[in-house]
């Protein structure tokens, strides 16, 4: 199951809250907290796409980027098995660490499909990580 929505080139995170009857949601990858809501996925998608756009409005109305910044670094928590697999694989290979983790993130990007039936199929692949 897959709870995000697109419309142009923004992305949201999709809830449903049961004690409110309602969807709910929040814009990701902008530096702001943008959400939305609505008693029905019709009524969702639409108001995503209204806060979207209101979202858009009112970043060039107070003259500032609507995307967010990515510093290029960021911590990453690992079990110490891995975290040690990974430095001798980096070391064997005469890389850094951080040159096998930019590769590995590289690798996994460019095949999507593939790490999602991964994800999806293979609980035991992610308990490891």
């Amino acid at each position: 199951m897959n709870d995000i929505l697109q419309y142009k080139d923004y992305y949201a995170s999709v809830h449903f809250s049961a004690g409110d009857e309602v969807f709910y949601g929040k814009i990701l990858g902008i530096n702001d907290l943008v959400s939305f809501e609505g008693s029905s996925v019709k009524e969702l998608k639409k108001a995503f796409k209204e806060a979207v756009e209101d979202y858009l409005d009112t970043c060039i109305q107070v003259g500032k980027a609507p995307e967010k910044t990515y510093k290029g670094t960021f911590n990453v928590r690992v079990s110490s098995a891995l975290h040690k697999e990974a430095s001798l694989f980096a070391a064997i290979h005469n890389i850094t660490l951080n040159e096998f983790v930019k590769t590995a993130l590289a690798f996994t990007l460019q095949r999507t499909d593939e790490v999602n039936r991964l994800i999806n199929n293979d609980s035991q692949l992610m308990e490891s990580v």
